[in-house]
């Protein structure tokens, strides 16, 4: 899939994301307060944080699950506002409550992903998605019987039913062990490796650090770069 050519670029290559003055109140509390972030195409941006800093609030935004109050969010070029269809065509995303239907099987809840998507329904490619995250030999057993980390395996899997160009992942590593891990940082390479923009929200940075391009952290509101001075975002304060 190619990148919209209204995209902005940079020296580096277009951007993927670009977040200008994204701001987001709940009531009267600013979570957000005028963020700046762009993400090029082909990069892994890992999003640290305290609990409560606004990581998620920010994930959400990029999902267009949430609109922030100020401010633009633009991906592939496209206002996210005024085109969120065009945004969740080429959306993955993982979110901390994986959304798994407890009543249907791991197959049958891949088949209801194809069909709420658009998909056409293919048995063999619900096969080889459970294979490639381990879930063959449960494809039939029903979900509200699984652990927390064969969940997880098989919200990874729906991403791959329609591999995502704008992957983004809340705390991807929980739950998991060493195969699940590599399993994450495998998906966020590939959607790298295919032009796409991948951002993590993680406290796990001994993991992260094995795929990221860069880091970036949300503090009061707004985001301060801890990365290499020459992979670093500026930092940009927002009003208040």
């Amino acid at each position: 899939m190619n990148l919209d050519q209204a995209a902005r670029t940079t020296d580096a290559g277009p951007l993927g994301i670009d977040l200008q003055g994204a701001a987001r109140r709940f009531g009267s509390r600013w979570v957000l307060r005028g963020v700046e972030l762009q993400v090029r195409a082909g990069e892994v941006v890992a999003l640290t944080g305290r609990n409560g800093s606004g990581k998620t609030t920010l994930l959400r935004i990029l999902a267009t699950l949430l609109r922030p109050n100020r401010g633009t969010v633009t991906i592939f070029g496209r206002d996210a506002a005024k085109d969120p269809d065009f945004v969740r065509q080429r959306l993955g995303f993982l979110a901390h409550n994986p959304g798994i239907y407890d009543d249907l099987t791991a197959s049958e809840n891949l088949l209801f992903a194809q069909r709420m998507n658009g998909l056409r329904p293919d048995a063999a490619e619900r096969a080889a998605v459970l294979d490639r995250v381990g879930l063959t030999d449960a494809a039939h057993d029903r979900a509200r019987g699984f652990s927390a980390g064969m969940r997880r395996r098989l919200a990874l899997g729906r991403l791959l039913l329609r591999p995502p160009l704008l992957m983004l992942l809340d705390e991807p590593y929980a739950s998991f062990d060493a195969d699940g891990i590599a399993l994450v940082n495998e998906l966020a390479r590939e959607t790298a490796a295919r032009g796409g923009c991948v951002v993590i929200a993680t406290h796990d940075l001994d993991r992260a650090s094995i795929v990221m391009s860069r880091r970036v952290d949300v503090r009061d509101g707004l985001l301060f770069p801890v990365a290499a001075p020459d992979r670093s975002l500026q930092l940009v304060r927002g009003g208040k």
